[in-house]
Parts: C-alpha cells; structure tokens; sequence
C-alpha cells in the first residue's frame, strides 16, 4: 500500500521517479522498488518521503 501511495502523489505532483529520487537522495531503482513493494522502509525514509511530497507520514501507511 504504501507504494501504491507513493506513486499515486508522485504523480499527482508530476514528479518523475528521477526527480523524487534525486530529491532523496536514492537511486531512481531503489524508489521503483519502494513503489513495486520490494523494499522495507525506517519510519525515518516513510517521513522523509513524506516530506518530499508534502504529505503526513501516515497519508502514506494508511488508506485513504
């Protein structure tokens, strides 16, 4: 869920993975994997994308 979360405001704020992930700080791959799923985040990453896209940290744990 929190993929999907992160892709859906990603690209409501027409960001490209490259543009978010260079914001981050991480590789273009590393953020396609947090949208596919395949990867484990710390409440520090989940918050630091929040930030990113301007959301609470729980916008993106929880269902809208």
């Amino acid at each position: 869920m929190l993929g999907s979360q992160v892709r859906d405001l990603r690209l409501a704020r027409q960001l490209s993975q490259e543009g978010l992930a260079e914001q981050l700080g991480v590789s273009t791959r590393y953020l396609a994997g947090i949208e596919r799923g395949e990867r484990n985040l710390t409440l520090d990453s989940v918050e630091a994308l929040a930030e990113q896209l301007g959301v609470e940290a729980r916008a993106l744990l929880i269902r809208p």
